[in-house]
């Protein structure tokens, strides 16, 4: 069985878990002699780099039409080799040989009657536990209510919340403001539900401010602080883990192993983020997955994006112990509920691996149509 075709795919949605602000991915399907399709994701999220990943899957698509998709992860070598010269430390190339890698993968497992989790060594567990991971934009009482609600009525087991966005919630900017919606946001989930803030991208906080917010944030129990710095500031990470007792989360702007690697060494993150769209696929995440488990420190799929992107996640947080929890968007959106025939649901704070063979997601053209740009 050889490759036949290799099809990237640009579309834009609005996202309703983040003021529906438009969303940008980069889909890449690979279909076989014999007709069955793979699909991957890559998480490009501006329309000039969606454009930009598009055109180099179709010019990368030259090593891989004719191939072998059993040997997928010679490909994925082949792939980076091609690309070395504009995508060593990661980029476009990445986002392009991520979309690549999954659709790969999910493309092998059909073809093998297997699903990918088994492919990549098993299933550690047959589900995972599922918290709610979305921004908010209305006033504190009406954001902190409905968070509440995720958890007291439709059973997820607690929430994590991005700072820096629009509206008027304003989090992330003034520190009294941020940590009386943290009291208030504890109070509304109750006592055993897990907590996660996020510092989110668009904002950089001073050292001080950030272990001022951590600290007043872990009298409310806080889980985890997310991206709390800038991901070169080593030693502001340092500074906040001397001050601070929660587990910190970092990792989700780093390409590949070698940069996941270098914040692993610095010992400053308990929480490595690592989202299968960015980080080389599958195949990349896996290398990841390999240098967490080396450091006794847990996993985090960050996939905030298609069913896709989250069948890929689910298969590789369950195929580690060291996988805490799994994110999921409240909000119903287009490219979760839209896309595939049986979209991911959580029951009662969890979520079921896919066993169906490849990725376990057949994803629906028309919606492709739908929200399809060039």
């Amino acid at each position: 069985m050889k490759i036949k075709s290799v099809t990237p795919w640009c579309v834009s949605y609005p996202e309703p878990n983040d003021f529906d602000s438009a969303r940008y991915l980069t889909f890449c399907s690979i279909e076989a002699e014999d007709g069955t399709v793979g699909w991957g994701e890559s998480i490009t999220q501006f329309p000039e780099s969606t454009r930009a990943t598009a055109r180099i899957i179709d010019e990368l698509s030259k090593i891989l039409i004719g191939a072998d998709p059993m040997a997928n992860v010679v490909l994925w070598r082949k792939l980076f080799q091609q690309s070395w010269w504009y995508g060593y430390e990661g980029g476009l190339a990445s986002f392009a040989i991520s979309a690549i890698d999954m659709a790969l993968w999910d493309l092998k497992g059909k073809l093998l009657d297997q699903p990918v989790v088994n492919l990549i060594g098993g299933a550690t567990r047959d589900r995972l536990p599922v918290i709610a991971s979305t921004h908010v934009f209305e006033s504190l009482e009406f954001e902190t209510a409905r968070l509440g609600r995720y958890v007291q009525s439709e059973g997820y087991r607690g929430v994590k919340v991005g700072m820096g966005k629009h509206g008027k919630t304003h989090l992330g900017y003034e520190v009294d403001r941020d940590i009386e919606f943290v009291r208030l946001l504890r109070e509304a989930i109750g006592p055993e539900a897990l907590l996660i803030m996020d510092r989110g991208q668009s904002l950089v906080w001073t050292r001080a401010e950030a272990i001022k917010r951590t600290n007043a944030f872990e009298e409310s129990g806080l889980y985890w602080i997310e991206e709390p710095m800038e991901p070169t500031d080593i030693a502001g990470f340092h500074s906040l883990r001397a001050h601070s007792k929660c587990l910190i989360g970092t990792g989700e702007r780093e390409w590949n192993a070698r940069g996941f690697a270098r914040v692993i060494d610095s010992g400053v993150v308990d929480v490595v983020g690592c989202d299968p769209g960015r980080a080389g696929g599958i195949t990349g995440a896996l290398k990841v997955i390999d240098l967490v488990e080396a450091a006794d420190i847990w996993f985090n799929a960050h996939a905030w994006s298609s069913a896709v992107g989250t069948a890929a996640s689910l298969a590789l947080s369950a195929s580690t112990p060291r996988c805490l929890l799994f994110e999921m968007k409240p909000l119903k959106n287009p490219m979760q509920n839209d896309l595939v025939n049986d979209p991911f649901r959580q029951v009662d704070g969890w979520i079921d691996v896919p066993t169906s063979p490849g990725l376990g997601v057949e994803v629906k053209i028309d919606t492709l149509n739908k929200y399809r740009f060039d």
